[in-house]
């Protein structure tokens, strides 16, 4: 029969030859986490008309959408989306062909674009699927930007940049009106913006604000987006997309205000 101390020394000895072993066998324990990768990049599918897509850097998948099966979803992200939910995507600086693949089953993984750009490291960019998908050739337009997203200075205003996807305008001009206190106040926020074209990141008092889109030529509105939130200290790209001769103020592909968060 073992006494009771005897059978704590014999459980404790086994314990630390067991401690011993294993820290014999792996002294340092390696995490299960790669480094992160050097830029970013967002994912937005513009192109009036076009499937949905996923997005690719060369042949890897930056964006998909998973089904309620937990399989990949045959949808892709959609006209007036976003990849992966707004965010930014990883990705090593380099030289990539960047492109959008059709999602559905017909013509799975047919790129609808290829452009060709310089990744940099540190730095942030957004890819545009824009202007109007042709159903014939299967193809749309596409450009890239830089996102110079610097930590803010002062929170007490939110950093807003505009962008043009729409093919088919004239270069358009930003208004902000608040849509608390003076409703009759409409501000320029910027300055006219051609296809493709992008303004810098401008203060905007935090605040709830009616956005307007007018030429430089005429004081009427072509389209609106009331009450948008901006909070302090908070960056966003307003993107304008859709086709200006659409005169539904329902219809998918009328002339938008998309408001994405970029920090």
């Amino acid at each position: 029969m073992i006494k009771p101390m005897n059978a704590f020394r014999i459980v404790a000895t086994l314990f630390a030859a067991a401690l011993f072993a294993a820290c014999d066998k792996n002294p340092v324990q390696e995490l299960p986490f790669a480094p992160l990768l050097d830029a970013r990049i967002k994912f937005f599918n513009f192109g009036v008309g076009a499937p949905g897509v996923n997005f690719y850097a060369n042949d890897t998948k930056m964006t998909a959408v998973l089904s309620g099966t937990g399989s990949e979803a045959t949808t892709g992200v959609s006209y007036g989306g976003v990849g992966n939910g707004g965010a930014y995507s990883q990705i090593a600086a380099d030289s990539y062909a960047l492109t959008g693949r059709i999602a559905a089953t017909t013509n799975k993984d047919l790129p609808i674009d290829t452009l060709h750009a310089t990744i940099a490291a540190g730095k942030y960019y957004s890819f545009y699927l824009s202007g109007f998908y042709n159903g014939t050739t299967k193809t749309v337009d596409a450009f890239i930007l830089e996102d110079p997203v610097a930590p803010p200075a002062d929170y007490s205003v939110a950093y807003v940049r505009f962008v043009n996807t729409i093919a088919n305008t004239s270069p358009l001009i930003l208004y902000a009106q608040y849509a608390t206190g003076d409703t009759t106040r409409v501000d320029t926020l910027t300055t006219a913006v051609a296809y493709k074209g992008a303004t810098t990141f401008l203060t905007l008092p935090m605040g709830v604000y009616n956005l307007h889109a007018r030429y430089s030529d005429s004081t009427a509105t072509r389209f609106r987006r009331d009450a948008v939130s901006f909070l302090g200290g908070r960056l966003y790209t307003v993107g304008a997309r859709g086709d200006m001769t659409i005169t539904s103020t329902t219809a998918t592909n009328r002339p938008f205000f998309d408001v994405t968060a970029n920090r």
